[in-house]
């Protein structure tokens, strides 16, 4: 193996590693080998957005974004464990995820099933006296909406191929499914309507303390080691470029237009091209059509 490649597999290992956790290949070969039909294929758009190193950026700011919902918020910080077990809860996403896009049918609702036999048991009160349940239809759709205007807009600025028009509205129809499949209701099924739908939550929206603190443990004090600081840091800060104008000043992230428009465009061009590069095997250069799918089988668990 000659030393640009054998460091390609090394970067490409770490990454997937952290990702996909120890048992991650074992599950990649089940969701990738498992005969049956599926939902969607490598032509659509959801295959296309969801199979993207972009996606490192969409998850950071659907995080960021989605702690502005206090209720939602609470439910995080009452019930999931990402402060002691980040990486745990990445992977568990990562294949929620893949299963949902590249799965079987079959599989894709068993992961389903999983998920909302979960949020029958996370129910309490926020800090504010009001009560939150995880079942809830409305902040299932924020936190739908939340991911699939993060995903969308990292993949429009860092993504390998730009979505048409049409094919932008079409992810958005695509990913409707998994969200109502989870107990969500009034889905956006177009980016119109995804854009309405989150201007609609804004009222409902603040700064709180857990909001806070979740920002400053992604931005400040991430859970990646020393070696793995400048990559993710350049992650982020694209993530919080992408954020809303209004979303920055309740997490207390700064808005640096001009930076964000040179600086930080071009690191996180960088370092997504890196990734991308790192968790695509070199046979699937030949075959241009084969890159997403590719990248899609390696970088998801």
């Amino acid at each position: 193996m000659d030393p640009v490649q054998a460091a390609r597999t090394r970067l490409g290992g770490v990454i997937f590693s952290r990702v996909a956790g120890p048992e991650g290949a074992g599950r990649r070969e089940r969701i990738h080998g498992a005969e049956g039909p599926r939902r969607f294929g490598p032509d659509d758009p959801i295959w296309r957005v969801h199979a993207d190193a972009a996606m490192f950026v969409g998850g950071i700011r659907a995080l960021l974004l989605q702690s502005l919902h206090p209720l939602a918020m609470a439910a995080v910080d009452q019930h999931s464990g990402f402060r002691g077990d980040p990486w745990g809860r990445l992977q568990r996403t990562s294949t929620f995820l893949a299963e949902t896009t590249f799965g079987t049918i079959q599989d894709a609702d068993r992961a389903v099933a999983v998920v909302r036999a979960v949020h029958k048991h996370v129910r309490g009160t926020a800090p504010d006296g009001r009560p939150y349940a995880a079942s809830d239809p409305e902040l299932l759709r924020w936190v739908h909406v939340a991911e699939v205007d993060s995903f969308l807009r990292a993949h429009d600025r860092y993504g390998s191929g730009r979505l048409t028009t049409k094919e932008r509205d079409l992810y958005v129809e695509q990913a409707a499914v998994t969200g109502e499949a989870l107990g969500a209701t009034d889905v956006p099924r177009s980016v119109r309507e995804l854009d309405e739908t989150l201007a609609a939550y804004r009222p409902d929206l603040a700064s709180t303390p857990a909001a806070r603190a979740a920002t400053r443990f992604l931005l400040v004090h991430p859970p990646v080691p020393l070696t793995l600081r400048g990559p993710y840091g350049a992650l982020a800060a694209a993530a919080v470029g992408l954020l809303p104008r209004w979303a920055r000043w309740p997490l207390r992230v700064p808005w640096l237009p001009v930076a964000e428009s040179t600086v930080v465009r071009a690191t996180g061009i960088v370092v997504t091209s890196t990734i991308r590069w790192a968790m695509t095997p070199p046979e699937s250069v030949t075959d241009p059509g084969s890159g997403p799918r590719f990248e899609a089988e390696r970088a998801s668990t």
